[in-house]
């Protein structure tokens, strides 16, 4: 009765467009209603608050504003300009340029829409310009904007890591070889597109013009250099890290590139404070649904059902992969993440699947969903920015969509890939 109730609330209010954030806590009143004890009502402000007040969290804001200092500060121009001296003699220059220029922004931002936004408005106008297909050019925007959040610095494996108590420099470590596979499967689809279409390139760089771009984008890719490093050394705490970012941000925006004005900081202060109060009131949110889940004995439930279907890992694999893949088509990733990891990493462990493994897995079928209607809302940002309508940017999305796809699954029955680089640092034995 009160599961039915729940889900009822919880889809009602999100087919009415309501923020997911409200969706999830109206729909935990409306069970903790029917519950036989009123005094469950007093626990709400608590369990809020408790989700909310985690150290680690305090890394979101951080990362936030460390991205909004960046493109404050031009340094995504750079970065193109890097990207183009060393991919731009490929055919179909600018789409590998685009790709290529979300891995270096995976280490700045750690947010998919912040990429597709960023990125978008530079690039996709450019790429027009260029005579490629607009909707094309929207299509491989956000196809690699999921790297983003794959490639650390990742602001969802951030909350992952607090959800699961996981270790946030292991989850960094094994998002690297998935992030580059994505973004060389990318490469590999626009080259085929490239060729059919006609697509142009620019002329190889010489080594001297290397030198000069990469000495500019060396100021930008610094940022990711100091946060890992400091994370995987020890050195410094995620949030820890966030923070030098910002003061670096600073530093290399006012004084080095003087492109960022103490004019700017409202803004951006602004900006930094609604986004991270979404996502930590998502996290607020789901931390109630997540306790009146336990109480009813759902996780437990949902694993039985699992492993009563097969214990063979192989196929639980492929089931949380089509549950995930849904999941994400229709919910708020941070949400999913607090709701859903807490259910299925226990029945991925007792299947023999390393945590780290199963992170992995989970997050990049979930930032799949931010490129996938209905939810999709990197699919949004770059219709906003093109104008373009949301079925064209979505049959022009499919077959990198696949692509992703055909990488989840290499990485899903691959499990090397995924633990090499943190078994190389000493978080895997």
């Amino acid at each position: 009765m009160t599961i039915a109730i729940v889900t009822g609330v919880f889809f009602s209010t999100m087919a009415l467009g309501v923020p997911i954030a409200f969706c999830l806590g109206l729909a935990s009143l409306a069970g903790l209603f029917t519950l036989d004890n009123p005094m469950f009502l007093r626990l709400v402000p608590q369990m809020v608050f408790q989700g909310m007040s985690m150290f680690s969290l305090m890394a979101i804001p951080f990362f936030i504003l460390a991205g909004e200092i960046m493109n404050k500060s031009q340094i995504t121009q750079v970065l193109i300009r890097f990207a183009n001296v060393l991919v731009g003699h490929i055919r179909g220059a600018l789409a590998h340029v685009n790709i290529v220029s979300s891995i270096f922004f995976a280490g700045i931002t750690g947010a998919a829409v912040a990429d597709t936004a960023a990125l978008g408005t530079i690039l996709i106008p450019a790429m027009t310009k260029e005579k490629y297909e607009e909707d094309f050019s929207a299509a491989v925007t956000i196809s690699s904007s999921i790297i983003g959040p794959i490639i650390p610095p990742s602001i969802v494996m951030v909350i992952y890591g607090v959800t699961m108590k996981e270790s946030i420099a292991a989850l960094f470590a094994s998002g690297f070889v998935p992030g580059l596979l994505i973004g060389l499967a990318l490469m590999a689809v626009s080259y085929v597109f490239a060729r059919k279409r006609g697509y142009g390139r620019r002329e190889r760089a010489g080594l001297r013009e290397i030198a000069l771009e990469a000495k500019n984008a060396l100021v930008g890719l610094m940022i990711p250099i100091i946060i890992l490093g400091g994370i995987l050394t020890g050195v410094f705490t995620p949030t820890e890290a966030a923070a030098v970012a910002v003061v670096y941000g600073i530093v290399t925006g006012m004084f080095f590139f003087r492109t960022l004005k103490w004019s700017d900081f409202p803004l951006m202060l602004k900006r930094t404070a609604i986004t991270s109060s979404v996502v930590l009131l998502i996290i607020g949110s789901a931390n109630i649904m997540g306790w009146l889940l336990a109480y009813q004995r759902i996780p437990e439930m949902l694993a039985e059902a699992f492993l009563s279907v097969s214990d063979n890992p192989y196929l639980l694999l492929l089931l949380m992969n089509v549950l995930l893949l849904i999941v994400g088509m229709f919910m708020e990733i941070s949400a999913s993440i607090v709701l859903l990891a807490p259910i299925l990493a226990p029945i991925a462990q007792s299947a023999g699947i390393h945590p780290l493994h199963f992170a992995l897995i989970m997050l990049v079928n979930l930032n799949i969903g931010l490129i996938t209607p209905p939810l999709g809302q990197c699919i949004f940002t770059v219709c906003g920015i093109t104008r373009l309508k949301m079925e064209q940017v979505v049959k022009a999305t499919l077959p990198f969509l696949l692509v992703e796809l055909a990488v989840l699954l290499l990485l899903t029955y691959v499990p090397a890939l995924t633990l090499w680089v943190p078994r190389m640092l000493g978080y895997v034995q």
